[in-house]
């Protein structure tokens, strides 16, 4: 197989590090010059078919030639001696009432209808070919004595296909190459039930990367991966990898998905076998008893005197079962609902420090604020003001927003046809300067509003509902905002307490269109060492 590809990669004039193929990208994309740049060039590609057509020659005609479709004002071809003979001795015959006469032999044999022919066989094949590193396809020139028909044919047959790119004939579309193909070096075949399935592709797990949405959505994806790593790497912070599974809870109020391997385990089964028995002690029967007798001590207690205090020890707690004996691990863990801990740590040896990863919320929640799993960047920064902290995290949205718009652009324009400001969105974040508002100015803001309704009082002290924060975003300022210096009523506890003791170094940015908090919770960090008299 080595040795192969070594003979493959020698003919090619094009051949990347550690593949022999080249990528449709680099052909198809604005950066490959709508690949005129490529014309002439041998080069091994492989994909998926996404679309066919087969064209079909004369006997006589070249085999690159398209037989072409019947005209509806072409003339009705003139007919044969044949025919006319055959026509005259039919009139003969009715005219004369039946009575034969001497003639020439019959021509029956000869007016017998021919044998029937075989189809025709198309003379070459054209195939869009798509390998998923971009959204165009690449139309692929096959002949058929180079492959059969009936291998390369079917809608999502993968191919690894060797040839000549050449001029497109038609020269009317940007991607203005077409590859001449002269060997088909593998095929993978698809079911014959494919093509039933195509147009439900998107309900089939392990096809629906194939869908052109979520072909976007993940190549979108992977360049604000790209452009985040790249950001912090040209700041000169480091990047951290913390845990996934933790027994730390950062936040202590947010609901946490717990890890065990008790469950699905032998102990697991034996403790359900336990609970139908309602003797058991920590069984279904004894566990609802409980309650019901905490519940029969809270009403009497309700009438009681106030000055009668209750014994606690009179209030039995309901039957629990914390015995870890069995499982993995030894203490409660969970999935990580964030790093901020773990990166806390290191900013106070290494200085600026990033995260990048997935964090975990057990919250019943529609909103987009809380999936149960999101990926997060959270930053760190030693020896830094909030003012060095906004103006990171700004830079930061202004610097993917930029990467997405140059090397997504064409599956952004697609993704637009369904999110028509989708685009406009972007180019917000790049064209202009945020707005900055502190929290106090933001609250007198959304009071003066007399036209809008909300939900939700406005008052000091309150956090802001996303609701409020998409006004300012949206109606007000019409761009992204930075709301800082928040009171410190509004925040959780570990954001650090300004000199005032009333408010707290601590920003939010929201997004118009969007209302959701892309950054949060940027602590301003004054030493490398901190302690909890200083949050």
């Amino acid at each position: 197989m080595a040795s192969s590809a070594g003979q493959i990669a020698s003919t090619l004039s094009y051949s990347s590090t550690h593949t022999t193929r080249v990528l449709l990208k680099t052909i198809l994309t604005p950066a490959g010059e709508d690949g005129s740049g490529w014309l002439g060039r041998r080069v091994l590609v492989g994909g998926w078919v996404k679309s066919f057509k087969e064209v079909f020659a004369d006997a006589d005609a070249p085999k690159d030639a398209v037989h072409p479709p019947p005209s509806p004002h072409d003339d009705v071809s003139s007919p044969s001696c044949l025919e006319i003979l055959q026509c005259f001795r039919t009139i003969v015959k009715v005219l004369g009432g039946g009575v034969s006469h001497p003639g020439p032999p019959k021509l029956d044999s000869v007016n017998q209808d021919p044998p029937p022919t075989p189809p025709p066989q198309p003379s070459s094949l054209i195939l869009q070919l798509n390998d998923g590193s971009c959204l165009a396809s690449l139309q692929v020139l096959v002949d058929s004595s180079t492959a059969s028909s009936s291998k390369i044919l079917p809608t999502g047959t993968c191919i690894l296909v060797q040839g000549t790119l050449q001029k497109l004939a038609s020269g009317q579309r940007r991607d203005a190459v077409e590859l001449k193909a002269d060997g088909i070096l593998h095929v993978g075949t698809v079911d014959q039930d494919y093509n039933s399935i195509n147009k439900r592709i998107k309900d089939i797990p392990h096809l629906r990367p194939r869908t052109n949405t979520m072909g976007s959505v993940a190549r979108i994806r992977d360049a604000l991966n790209q452009a985040t790593h790249s950001f912090f790497m040209d700041k000169e912070f480091l990047y951290v990898q913390v845990p996934v599974i933790t027994s730390i809870d950062s936040e202590g109020f947010t609901e946490k998905f717990h890890v065990t391997t008790l469950l699905g385990s032998k102990r697991a089964k034996e403790d359900a076998a336990l609970t139908k028995d309602d003797s058991n002690p920590i069984g279904q029967g004894t566990v609802k008893a409980s309650f019901n007798k905490v519940g029969k001590k809270l009403e009497e207690h309700k009438g009681m005197d106030k000055s009668v205090k209750m014994d606690p020890e009179e209030i039995p707690k309901p039957a629990t079962s914390s015995d870890l004996s069995g499982d993995f691990f030894s203490c409660q863990t969970y999935l990580t609902v964030s790093g901020r801990l773990h990166l806390e740590i290191y900013a106070c040896s290494l200085g600026n420090v990033y995260s990048f990863g997935p964090r975990f919320r057990a919250q019943t929640s529609e909103s987009k604020q809380h999936a149960p799993e999101m990926w997060m960047v959270e930053v760190e920064m030693g020896f830094s003001q909030l003012e060095d902290a906004m103006i990171c995290a700004c830079d930061l949205l202004n610097s993917v927003s930029k990467w997405a718009l140059e090397n997504c652009s064409d599956d952004l324009k697609f993704l637009a046809t369904r999110t028509k400001t989708i685009m406009d969105r972007l180019q917000s974040m790049t064209s202009s300067p945020f707005q900055r508002i502190s929290y106090e100015e933001a609250v007198a803001a959304l009071k003066q509003v007399k036209d809008k309704k909300f939900k939700a009082n406005i008052e000091f002290g309150m956090p802001l509902t996303t609701e409020q924060e998409s006004y300012l975003a949206d109606e007000i300022y019409k761009k992204p905002v930075v709301i800082h210096t928040y009171c410190k009523d509004a925040k959780p506890f570990y954001v650090r307490l300004n000199d005032d003791e009333q408010t707290v170094a601590a920003f939010d940015i929201v997004i118009p269109k969007t209302a959701i908090l892309l950054v949060s919770k940027f602590e301003e960090k004054l030493a490398a060492g901190w302690n909890t008299d200083q949050r």
